[in-house]
């Protein structure tokens, strides 16, 4: 974890994190908002607002999305909730931007918020022990980053889209110690981190980082047991065939290059069903 710290830290600037950390420790405003979420979207209109209605149910009440060059109907399925002021639209243009985009929304709005969630359109935080995820981190603000680990959810069988939400459609997920459940998204102190490392794991300024039983983490996630019996991520990687067929089409926010096929085999764990 001081390895991974230290990443985040020279990724960032060491003598830029130092400046922030100063300045930080002088700014005492008062957080807008407890926790709010921070994604980039990408032709993900049709999913947008099972996603934002889920979450701000769980007790998120702001959400910063960055639009990269969606060409559906991203825009107008946000119209409502940016209207409102419940979500902040930003057109993020260009490729490779998932890590940029984040760092941008590190720099405008962390003094906005007591925590930040940095999670992807498919991901959905589902607090198992309490009743909101505000709940649960209210017991983890001593740290300045909670890990929360995956729950993999394969197709259920299904070849096309049919009608309804993502969590009606697909009820089948891997087994909860399956390897890729590992994984981890991050939810952050914006005023203790200075941004991402990479799309899991935050680059802390100061503080220590939990997994979701409240330990202090000293070893990578992918040297850890996966926990989802307190919090967990619902992790919709694949959905449908069709699904991720137009989901491979739109390419990758972190990499020039198409999935592989074989994704959708490695993604579709369906051994449970709920």
């Amino acid at each position: 974890m001081t390895r991974n710290r230290w990443r985040g830290l020279l990724r960032y600037g060491v003598f830029k994190a130092l400046k922030l950390r100063w300045r930080l420790w002088r700014d005492h405003t008062p957080p807008r908002y407890y926790l709010a979420v921070c994604a980039i979207a990408k032709n993900e209109g049709p999913y947008l607002k099972e996603w934002i209605e889920w979450h701000r149910q769980q007790g998120v009440e702001k959400f910063y999305v960055y639009d990269n060059e969606s060409t559906d109907c991203t825009k107008a399925a946000l119209e409502p909730y940016i209207a409102s002021g419940l979500v902040e639209y930003r057109y993020w243009p260009g490729q490779k931007q998932q890590l940029a985009a984040y760092d941008d929304c590190f720099e405008r709005h962390r003094l906005e918020t007591r925590w930040l969630a940095v999670i992807d359109l498919d991901e959905f935080i589902v607090p198992v022990k309490d009743r909101t995820i505000p709940d649960f981190l209210r017991r983890m603000e001593k740290f300045a980053v909670v890990e929360v680990n995956w729950l993999v959810y394969g197709s259920s069988g299904a070849k096309t889209r049919e009608p309804g939400g993502v969590m009606a459609r697909f009820r089948r997920h891997s087994l909860p110690t399956h390897y890729l459940n590992t994984h981890v998204k991050s939810i952050a102190d914006p005023r203790r981190v200075c941004t991402m490392t990479g799309c899991h794991e935050a680059a802390r300024l100061s503080g220590r980082a939990a997994d979701s039983h409240g330990m202090r983490l000293k070893k990578n996630f992918r040297d850890r047991t996966p926990q989802q019996d307190v919090i967990r991520i619902n992790h919709y990687a694949i959905k449908s065939y069709e699904e991720f067929l137009a989901k491979r089409a739109r390419g990758r926010a972190r990499k020039d290059t198409l999935r592989d096929l074989s994704y959708f085999e490695q993604y579709d764990l369906n051994d449970i069903e709920e």
